[in-house]
């Protein structure tokens, strides 16, 4: 992985990009010594959402698992307070 100071990724932002993007590489940008952000091409972007949807799925079937449900007038009940 290649690091850039702020102020370089700044300047050389347009190959930055096309470096992610075309060549698949991650960047991280610095400032003051210390990791920022990271440019990172589209494809990790996706990878970790579909990762994320598909712990949020996992998670809503084990809630649904769960035998305790309160219905739903009791839930409206409790917020109105």
């Amino acid at each position: 992985m290649s690091k850039y100071t702020a102020v370089k990724a700044r300047a050389e932002f347009a190959e930055i990009t096309n470096r992610a993007a075309y060549g698949k590489e991650r960047i991280i940008v610095t400032r003051k010594g210390k990791d920022i952000i990271a440019i990172v091409p589209i494809e990790d972007i996706e990878l970790l959402e579909a990762l994320e949807d598909r712990m949020d799925i996992e998670e809503a079937r084990k809630a649904l698992k769960e035998k305790e449900t309160v219905p739903w007038e009791i839930v409206k009940k409790e917020r109105k307070r």
